[in-house]
């Protein structure tokens, strides 16, 4: 249907009017719940028959790269929980983004340090984790302060 009878029935769009560092973290929570549930997912995740709770044992690998454990997997839904509830605020939001970022570029930092064949590497980390917590530390950081600018 075109013209204007096409809008007056359309669903409402959740985002509309919402502030874009709203929009921005509940949309990265909502990537980590999905890669928090996808941890879990054989095929996805290679290896499900070797995941461990913890610790650089586990021979579970998210899409074959991102070595992964349930602990791991705990933290992403988590994380992506905390995210929805702080996305409700604009203050939250930002926070979500900027102090989760700075969560991540530790955990890059821990990546960096800890000897990945050893009892310390606990939730566990390899290569491409540290990769991918610098970029997310990095654009987390940078969509909390790009988007939750005030504008005049």
């Amino acid at each position: 249907m075109v013209g204007p009878m096409a809008h007056s029935r359309a669903r409402a769009n959740p985002a509309e009017g919402k502030p874009p560092v709203r929009r921005a973290a509940a949309t990265v929570a909502v990537v980590f719940l999905l890669v928090g549930v996808l941890g879990f997912v054989p095929g996805i995740t290679s290896g499900t028959g070797d995941l461990r709770f913890a610790g650089h044992g586990s021979g579970a690998f998210l899409f074959g790269v991102f070595q992964v454990s349930v602990l791991h997997n705990l933290v992403h839904l988590l994380f992506g929980v905390a995210g929805l509830a702080l996305a409700r605020t604009v203050g939250g939001a930002r926070t979500f983004l900027v102090g989760g970022g700075a969560v991540y570029l530790v955990l890059w930092l821990y990546g960096l340090a800890v000897d990945h064949d050893t009892g310390a590497n606990v939730l566990p980390v390899n290569d491409a984790d540290g990769w991918l917590h610098l970029g997310l530390g990095v654009g987390m950081i940078a969509l909390g302060l790009l988007t939750g600018r005030v504008r005049r």
